[in-house]
């Protein structure tokens, strides 16, 4: 034990960084947990959008979204969800919503918006669109 206190008064500064780390994944952890914004899979997707008449919610450019997205996807870029344009969403506020991006990154911050807005039962696809088509499921594409 003498030995470990010696070591962290000799590297305080790894100490720091070690210990700054080990709180920012506590927290991030924790914020995750509390959310009202879930992330699920694609299988979840699939069952949602089946038995629940969830809908599923493109956040890509226009350009993205017709190179292939997931069928029946509604496309509403990130600048339009900003600004509040949410179209016919607007009557589906208390439907599963699955927001799904490239990735995974910019459909959080959509979905956080989108939960401000009033929409009651949001979720983003773990992975985005790369998870979608690196799982094989059908895309369509727009001519």
């Amino acid at each position: 034990m003498t030995q470990f206190i010696e070591f962290l008064g000799n590297h305080y500064m790894m100490t720091m960084a070690w210990a700054i780390l080990f709180v920012m994944l506590v927290s991030s952890f924790v914020s995750g947990a509390m959310s009202p914004i879930k992330v699920i899979g694609t299988q979840d997707l699939t069952m949602m959008v089946n038995r629940s008449n969830g809908v599923v919610v493109d956040v890509r450019p226009q350009a993205d979204f017709a190179k292939g997205h997931i069928t029946d996807a509604l496309n509403l870029t990130l600048d339009k969800i900003t600004s509040e344009q949410f179209g016919s969403l607007e009557k589906r506020k208390s439907d599963p919503i699955v927001v799904v991006c490239n990735a995974g990154v910019s459909a959080k911050s959509a979905a956080r918006l989108l939960s401000k807005a009033g929409f009651e039962q949001v979720t983003v696809l773990q992975g985005g669109m790369q998870t979608w088509t690196g799982a094989n499921l059908p895309v369509v594409k727009k001519k």
